[in-house]
C-alpha cells in the first residue's frame, strides 16, 4: 500500500448487482434464450429498486450468448423503475460509434432522470479475433484494439460536452458553423465510468476526470494481496483526479463475487466456495493478471471479511456479480439477504434515501 494511502471510508455507501447476462438451453438453465435474459434482467431491476438496492448494471459482449449492445434494455430497465441507478460494466468502444453512442447515451440519461452509470473501456476479451472489425472500425495499429478506443473515446466525451463534431451545411446553417450532437443532456459526463483494470489506467482516469469501476480482475500482478493491488488503485485514482484540478465528487465502484449463506440451497450452490476462498493469479489477454477471490459465507462471517477488504472499504459502491442463469427469484434471494443481513453493517444506505454520492478528493 502507498504511504500515501487515502484513509479508508470504513462504510460501504451503495451496492447493486452486475450481470453478465449469459443465456443458453443447457441443463439447470432458467435463462435459455435471448429474450428469457432479457425480461428476466428488467424483472429483477424491478425487483431489486424494491428491495432498495442501488444500481442494476449488465456486462457487455458480442458474438457471444451474453447481453450484446445495452441500450435497449437499459431503457426498459430504467422506464420500469423509481429510484435504482442503471447501467454497464462496460461496454467495449472499440465496437462503438462514437457520436451514435453519444445521442444514445443522452437519451437513455433523459430518460432515466440521471438514474444512468455508463462504464466504458476497451473492453475484455472477445470471443471473435478482432470482432470490432466485422462491425467496420478497422485502423487499428494495436493487435488489442485500444488504440482504437481511445481515440474513440476522445471523440465520444467531445460530443457529450457539446463541441460541434461536423461541418454544418452553409445553405441550412450558414458559413463556418459546426454543429453538436443532439439529444444532449447536461449531466450526462457526471454518469460516465472508465472500467480501469491497471493503476496506469486508473490514473489516466482520474486526469480525466471520470469516474471509474475496477472489477474482480486487474491485469498485472505485484505479489500484494487483489484488495490491496486494487486499493491502490483506487488511492492513484483519487490523487490523480485531484492533482489535474478537477473538483468535483467523484464516484469508485469495486465488483466481486459474495454470497450470503443461508438456506440449504445456498450451501448446495456455494458453499464449496468459502473452502476455496483465495485471490488468483493468471494470463489473460496477454497480461500476468490478478483475480479476485469469492466470498460465500454465513452473514457475520461475510460481514468481517468484507470489512477487511481495503478495496471494499475504500469504494463507494460494490457491485455483486450474479448468476443470472439461476433465475430472478433466487438472484433477488440473493441480494435482499445480503441487504436484510450485511450490508447495513457495512454503512449501506437504501435507494430511497436519494442517488448514491461520491466523495471529495
Amino acid at each position: 500500500m502507498p504511504a500515501a494511502s487515502i484513509p479508508l471510508h470504513k462504510n460501504m455507501k451503495a451496492f447493486g448487482f452486475l450481470s453478465f447476462g449469459h443465456y443458453a438451453p443447457v441443463p439447470g438453465s432458467g435463462t435459455r434464450t435471448a429474450a428469457d435474459m432479457l425480461h428476466q434482467t428488467i424483472d429483477l431491476t424491478v425487483g431489486a429498486d424494491q428491495i432498495g438496492v442501488n444500481g442494476a448494471y449488465v456486462r457487455v459482449h458480442h458474438f457471444a450468448r451474453q447481453a450484446a449492445s445495452p441500450m435497449p434494455l437499459l431503457a426498459a430497465m430504467a422506464a420500469r423503475t423509481e429510484r435504482i441507478e442503471v447501467g454497464t460494466g462496460v461496454i467495449d468502444m472499440r465496437y462503438e460509434n462514437p457520436l451514435q453512442f453519444a445521442e444514445e447515451a443522452a437519451a437513455l440519461d433523459l430518460i432515466a432522470r440521471g438514474r444512468i452509470a455508463l462504464g466504458v473501456s476497451r473492453g475484455s476479451p472477445e470471443t471473435a479475433l478482432r470482432g470490432y472489425e466485422a462491425f467496420g472500425y478497422v485502423g487499428s495499429e494495436d493487435p488489442r484494439g485500444a488504440d482504437l478506443a481511445r481515440d474513440k473515446f476522445e471523440l465520444f466525451l467531445e460530443a457529450i460536452d457539446g463541441a460541434g463534431v461536423v461541418q454544418g451545411d452553409p445553405q441550412q446553417v450558414g458559413e463556418g458553423r459546426y454543429l453538436a450532437i443532439e439529444p444532449r443532456s447536461e449531466t450526462l459526463r457526471d454518469h460516465i465510468w472508465w472500467g480501469s483494470g491497471s493503476r496506469a489506467t486508473a490514473e489516466e482516469t482520474g486526469r480525466k476526470g471520470l469516474n471509474m469501476m475496477s472489477s474482480t480482475l486487474l491485469t498485472e500482478a505485484t505479489g500484494v494481496p487483489f484488495d490491496q493491488l486494487q486499493r491502490e488503485q483506487i488511492d492513484l485514482y483519487r490523487a490523480a483526479y485531484k492533482a489535474a484540478g478537477h473538483t468535483g465528487t467523484p464516484r469508485v465502484s469495486v465488483s466481486r463475487s459474495v454470497f450470503p449463506l443461508m438456506n440449504d440451497q445456498d450451501r448446495a450452490y456455494f458453499g464449496l466456495r468459502s473452502a476455496e476462498n483465495g485471490d488468483q493469479i493468471g494470463i489473460i489477454d496477454g497480461f500476468r493478471s490478478t483475480f479476485g477471490k469469492t466470498y460465500a459465507a454465513e452473514p457475520d462471517v461475510l460481514i468481517s471479511q468484507l470489512k477487511q477488504d481495503e478495496a471494499v472499504m475504500a469504494a463507494d459502491t460494490l457491485m455483486l456479480t450474479i448468476p443470472n442463469q439461476l433465475g430472478v427469484d433466487y438472484n433477488l434471494h440473493v441480494l435482499e439477504s445480503f441487504a436484510k443481513h450485511v450490508a447495513p453493517e457495512l454503512g449501506w444506505k437504501p435507494n430511497t434515501e436519494g442517488p448514491v454520492e461520491g466523495d471529495p478528493v
